[in-house]
């Protein structure tokens, strides 16, 4: 069995549910120590996270990611104890398996392959590990970043070993993610008798040539890397139960998955511009839970391509799709933020499993993108 290997079956075996760790950042610390890693734990409420970095010097590279698993769902729909890792049909089931255990494994390994090659290599290597990514995010690698900027750590370049991979591994990579703004939209009317609707306001009939034309604006172009900002709305609550009342309010749930062609700001004042335009009473409250980031090609996606090149023959497409990630956060201190790991069919699934064909040539696709980088 190859180290790779070995230390994934470690990780999935430790039952760390968002937003437990479970000891397995402990099990890095021990493996990343002896290599010369200076290793911090940095503790917010429930969730651990781990910095640790090895040299002083620039450029610095960050292997980011998290420890944490999603719910299995129920236990007795797994073929195999999801925290029991197993091994059949060439696959290696087990929650985590795929995102993102197996990608942590191969961070640790191909470090340790690297700097025994590498031993006077230039710049820095570091670590940004969480326990938080699976939940709120709000106690994870957001902590970690405001912890480094305030010590102005300045990251040079940082892989995210998100299960990026679509249908075999290196055939896509995330050089972006769009933001998510969501909204929750009251609109006002006036209750009363449904047979005396001159005594009431219906706002579902005054919301609704509003929402017909929010579903239809066109909110940019996108760009080059980025398809069009997207609209939608999620829920829609009104009514009292009863068939003979006219509600007093109705309220909607609505997202924006935006692009870096729009702005946060501007996408809200263009949905105030029209909410005013139909004279509605209304409150609307926002909530922006990732703001959208993009790494355009550069050094750290040409060397990553390369790397991937050389080990599988494939040409990786850059991709912004999918949702957030912590790459969010740390496309805030760091300039290059890329997002590369194995294949994602199965990930929060029933089952999850990597194909353990995938494992080694992951390993080796990151020590080669820390050679193209540091020597």
């Amino acid at each position: 069995m190859s180290k790779t290997l070995a230390l994934t079956e470690e990780l999935i075996a430790l039952t760390s549910v968002t937003p437990h760790d479970q000891g397995c950042q402990q099990r890095l610390i021990e493996l990343l120590s002896p290599l010369g890693f200076a290793c911090e734990t940095i503790q917010s409420g429930e969730v651990t996270n781990l910095w640790a970095r090895k040299g002083t010097t620039q450029p610095l590279v960050v292997f980011a990611g998290h420890t944490d698993v999603v719910p299995t769902g129920p236990v007795e729909q797994w073929q195999s104890a999801p925290f029991t890792p197993t091994q059949r049909d060439g696959k290696l089931f087990g929650r985590g398996a795929a995102d993102m255990k197996t990608s942590i494994a191969a961070f640790v390994v191909a470090t340790e392959e690297f700097i025994a090659a590498h031993p006077d290599h230039q710049g820095s290597i570091g670590f940004l590990i969480t326990s938080d990514e699976e939940g709120p995010a709000t106690d994870g690698t957001v902590v970690v970043c405001n912890r480094l900027s305030e010590r102005g750590e300045q990251l040079d370049y940082c892989i995210v070993g998100e299960p990026t991979s679509s249908f075999d591994l290196g055939d896509t990579i995330k050089n972006g993610r769009r933001g998510s703004m969501a909204g929750k939209l009251t609109i006002k009317g006036i209750q009363g008798h449904i047979a005396y609707p001159q005594l009431a306001k219906n706002p579902i009939h005054l919301a609704a040539p509003a929402l017909t034309e929010l579903a239809a604006e066109v909110w940019d172009q996108g760009n080059e890397y980025y398809s069009p900002t997207s609209f939608q709305m999620s829920n829609i609550h009104s009514g009292t139960g009863a068939s003979n009342v006219i509600p007093g309010e109705i309220v909607i749930d609505f997202n924006f998955r935006f692009s870096t062609a729009s702005t946060a700001e501007g996408l809200q004042q263009r949905v105030h511009e029209i909410l005013n335009q139909h004279g509605l009473e209304y409150d609307l409250r926002w909530t922006i839970s990732g703001y959208p980031f993009l790494t355009p090609r550069g050094t750290l996606s040409d060397a990553l391509c390369d790397a991937i090149k050389t080990e599988t023959g494939i040409d990786a497409d850059l991709s912004t799709t999918g949702g957030t990630s912590d790459g969010r956060f740390i496309a805030q201190i760091c300039p290059q933020v890329i997002e590369f790991g194995p294949p994602n069919g199965s990930i929060h699934k029933i089952d999850e499993y990597v194909e353990l064909r995938c494992i080694e040539p992951l390993k080796n696709i990151y020590r080669r993108t820390l050679e193209n980088l540091l020597t």
